[in-house]
């Protein structure tokens, strides 16, 4: 089971958005270099509020483009970066993966999986009307967050558009993936 990345992004200052690069370095236990979310506490805003002390779980946050393909159908216009993410992915279903999940990104780069971005009200200041397409309802009439993933960097390396990412399934049984 595999994918590409398809864009790398990150930003110094926090910003909805961040700019699409021609790479990426991955920091071990780190994040994104260069990135405002690197770091081993907590770095998203709202979180240091609450307990700046809290491990950071969310180095890393990746999204699957065909995300941008379904909200395009319903008449949003979203690029790469544009919502927040880190590295964007084709290929591969990440709302589906499991906790723990192990993502290996281009030749060096492992990325574990943490858990799923939680949407926030940003979304639809970015394009008003987008939050609701980024958060459905499942059979079970649960809210389904649709927004990416969040993972935290075990190995690092260098990440550029068009390298390959290997998923590794962790040993069973399999947590499914909760708002970290």
């Amino acid at each position: 089971m595999g994918g590409t990345v398809t864009a790398v992004s990150s930003n110094g200052t926090y910003s909805f958005t961040k700019p699409n690069r021609e790479s990426v370095t991955l920091l071990a236990g780190l994040g994104v270099e260069g990135d405002v979310h690197a770091g081993t506490t907590v770095k998203h805003r709202f979180r240091m509020e609450k307990d700046p002390s809290q491990p950071n779980l969310r180095q890393v946050h990746l999204i699957h483009e065909e995300l941008f393909d379904e909200v395009r159908e319903a008449g949003f216009e979203v690029a790469a970066g544009q919502l927040g993410e880190n590295v964007t992915t084709r290929g591969i279903d990440l709302l589906g993966l499991p906790t723990g999940t192990r993502l290996r990104l281009g030749t060096a780069a492992v990325v574990e999986v943490t858990g799923l971005r939680n949407p926030c009200a940003q979304i639809d200041t970015f394009r008003k009307g987008l939050l609701k397409q980024v958060v459905g309802r499942g059979e079970d009439g649960r809210a389904r967050f649709r927004s990416g993933i969040m993972g935290v960097v075990l190995v690092g390396g260098v990440v550029r558009p068009g390298d390959g990412v290997t998923v590794e399934l962790p040993d069973g049984p399999h947590r499914p993936l909760e708002v970290v």
